[in-house]
């Protein structure tokens, strides 16, 4: 459980990060602007047309008597635009990241200049073009992921109860854990860790990543939010990548008003963290 206060120090730590380096962060906005104008639409053609769509897939309800037909084609809607909604809140973020590699990929590396004790970061040494293919290939795949997810989800929101409480709280934790892996893996892919070690890595420290993601799958609900806090969580991502390959940090993260407690040592002779 401390995990998770301390997966949510380091996306509170980002934001502050990004506070005391305010010319990246007018930059950082661009990308997410981008994508949010196109998402907006997106959501209000769902939000205007989903429930003709609904009707168009249950033919089979077209003859049943009221209130049940209402009833159940209007949870059906409810449950499309809330599956919409969870498959932008995770796919947004890939594809902020895809719009804005080029920045995102340098804010990273300042980040990780910034708290290393040598002032150095890694380099992947690979040309633009192949991080970009890396990026919106690994994207897809974690989109896929994700879209299985909601379909499940979906499913079990027609369970009576359940489907209203418990999958919703599910839904974010599985949102959560989405977007940290996409966030983490500008910094990650840098230091050339692939996506099924990534997964790995990100599995082995659940609790840190739910505190890490979480909040910010809530966050990216309200509307504009997500634009703005996508520079931080780029930055936090960064600075939680360190301790997940127990990295070093240097006197550099006091610029950004170090308040996460270090972990502890792991004992001698035993593996990293989230190694």
């Amino acid at each position: 459980m401390r995990d998770l206060g301390t997966g949510f120090k380091y996306l509170l730590k980002g934001q502050r990060w990004m506070a005391g380096h305010g010319r990246q962060y007018g930059f950082g906005l661009l990308p997410g602007l981008i994508t949010l104008v196109l998402y907006a639409a997106a959501l209000v053609a769902l939000a205007l047309w989903g429930e003709d769509f609904v009707a168009w897939a249950t033919p089979f309800a077209d003859d049943w008597s009221s209130p049940w037909l209402g009833l159940f084609r209007g949870l059906l809607t409810g449950v499309l635009f809330a599956l919409g909604l969870l498959l932008s809140v995770v796919t947004f973020t890939a594809v902020t990241l895809l719009v804005g590699q080029p920045f995102y990929e340098n804010l990273s590396e300042k980040v990780d200049r910034d708290v290393s004790p040598d002032g150095t970061a890694p380099e992947s040494g690979l040309p633009l073009w192949r991080e970009l293919w890396i990026s919106a290939r690994d994207s897809l795949r974690i989109v896929l992921r994700a879209a299985v997810w909601g379909v499940l989800l979906f499913a079990c929101g027609f369970v009576p109860f359940v489907g209203q409480t418990v999958v919703p709280v599910i839904g974010f934790f599985v949102t959560g854990f989405f977007l940290t892996e996409e966030l983490t893996a500008v910094a990650l892919q840098r230091r050339r860790v692939d996506l099924r070690d990534r997964l790995t890595l990100l599995r082995a420290r659940k609790t840190l990543v739910w505190g890490f993601g979480t909040p910010l799958a809530v966050a990216f609900l309200v509307p504009f939010v997500a634009v703005f806090l996508m520079p931080g969580a780029v930055a936090g991502a960064t600075l939680m990548t360190r301790d997940l390959l127990g990295e070093e940090v240097g006197d550099g993260e006091d610029a950004a008003a170090d308040d996460v407690s270090p972990l502890p040592p792991p004992p001698s002779g035993s593996p990293a963290p989230g190694r």
